[in-house]
């Protein structure tokens, strides 16, 4: 991968492609992406004006309030990948592509197959694995109950990563497992979580397509299990989340290095810290512009910063850093990738000038 610095004419050019919302070629060894796509807010800033007639309305309920998302249709992921080099699809999560019986389910593989129709050949997806296999406890009626097909290998091969595969092909850059925060009491000691993971990891497959894990909870995230994610290969994710330690520490916790064996990595930047979600969507609703709320804080700089470091990081250890922006953490996805992309262009400068 060459990592040599451009010139000072193709900075020009990178300045101006960003400031329209283009990230696609701040740096060689970054992609930006979002976390879904389909947001009616990004009309004019992403998507065309044609489709601004081409909306469908739903309405949302959280923390007892409601609200109307309008989406732009899938035929639009043309004009998202003109400003972006990847894309991470959400609605796997909650559904296994394939039903007990092996049939397409309607609510995941279908969406996924128009997905890969509609994108172009050089597409590139992070797809989020179901949480049937990777949560240890699903919220059911009302409650959070014991999930029975946790860490089911079998399951998970026949009914997600065949047919994920099957499907992108190529255009599938990783598969990221999200499991959600347990509390101490709730959770295995952190070395019988690995002895755990990796019972199931050993078992699925994994030289086809590099996997990225989030855990939520702090106190599983030991040297242990860094040491078990390099030596299995698998990626971990850093993610500026609600109950996560900011980015700057996770890296410290990590060993100061990246771990998946594709030389591949994965920043989520999702929701403020100390933010419960329904209060972040409340914020960043209808999403189509940074939120002073949200994106003038303290805070809002040091994930910056941090989404910035980590980009030089991957820089110096030969990894491509695949930046995941969310409507959540800023207010507008796509300006939060630009002030990123804007932050680093900055830092190439600096670092430019300081060699001259």
């Amino acid at each position: 991968m060459n990592h040599q610095p451009s010139t000072g004419n193709d900075l020009d050019e990178r300045r101006e492609q960003v400031s329209g919302y283009d990230v696609r070629r701040v740096q060689p060894h970054l992609r930006f992406g979002t976390a879904s796509d389909r947001y009616a807010g990004w009309i004019g800033q992403v998507y065309a004006e044609r489709f601004a007639n081409h909306t469908r309305r739903r309405k949302r309920t959280l923390g007892g309030k409601t609200f109307e998302e309008r989406q732009v249709p899938i035929a639009s992921v043309g004009d998202y990948f003109d400003h972006f080099s990847v894309l991470e699809l959400d609605f796997t999560f909650y559904n296994p592509l394939l039903d007990e019986d092996g049939k397409p389910a309607q609510s995941s593989f279908f969406p996924l197959q128009q997905y890969a129709e509609e994108a172009p050949d050089d597409a590139l997806f992070l797809v989020k694995a179901p949480q049937a296999y990777f949560a240890r406890k699903l919220y059911r009626g009302g409650d959070y109950v014991p999930n029975d097909d946790f860490l089911d290998a079998d399951a998970y091969t026949r009914r997600f990563h065949e047919p994920v595969r099957e499907v992108l092909g190529e255009r599938l850059a990783g598969i990221i497992f999200q499991q959600e925060y347990q509390r101490v009491a709730d959770s295995p000691n952190p070395d019988a979580n690995v002895e755990a993971l990796e019972g199931f990891f050993s078992a699925i497959p994994h030289d086809d397509v590099p996997v990225h894990l989030e855990l939520r909870s702090e106190h599983l995230l030991t040297p242990n299990y860094f040491d078990w994610l390099e030596e299995r290969g698998l990626g971990f994710v850093f993610s500026h989340w609600t109950w996560l330690p900011a980015i700057r520490e996770q890296w410290k916790k990590a060993g100061e290095r990246f771990s998946a064996a594709s030389d591949e990595a994965v920043t989520r930047l999702l929701t403020p810290r100390d933010v419960k979600y329904a209060e972040a969507y409340a914020m960043a609703h209808p999403f189509d512009a940074p939120v002073p709320e949200i994106a003038e804080t303290d805070q809002a700089r040091d994930m910056v910063l941090d989404a910035t470091a980590l980009a030089y990081q991957a820089a110096e250890q030969n990894a491509t850093l695949n930046v995941v922006c969310n409507n959540r953490a800023w207010g507008n996805a796509p300006d939060l990738a630009r002030t990123i992309g804007g932050r680093i262009l900055d830092e190439e400068e600096k670092r430019r000038t300081n060699d001259e």
